[in-house]
C-alpha cells in the first residue's frame, strides 16, 4: 500500500493525523491536513488510505 500512495489520496498517518496527500517522494509524503497547512511525514507514518471523499464527509 505504501508504494501505492499518489497526490491525492486521503489517508490517516500513524499519529491518526487524517488529510490529502499532496506530494509524494522516495522517502517522504506531504499531507494537507487543512487549508495552506501542510505536514511532511515519512512514507511508512501512512498507516490507511481512505474511500475518496472520506474527509469531507466528517
Amino acid at each position: 500500500m505504501i508504494d501505492a500512495i499518489k497526490t491525492g489520496d486521503e489517508v490517516v498517518s500513524a499519529g491518526g493525523i487524517l488529510g490529502r496527500i499532496t506530494k509524494v517522494t522516495d522517502s517522504y509524503v506531504t499531507i494537507e491536513i487543512a487549508d495552506n497547512t501542510q505536514v511532511v511525514v515519512q512514507r511508512a507514518a501512512v498507516q490507511m488510505l481512505l474511500p475518496k471523499g472520506t474527509i469531507k464527509a466528517i
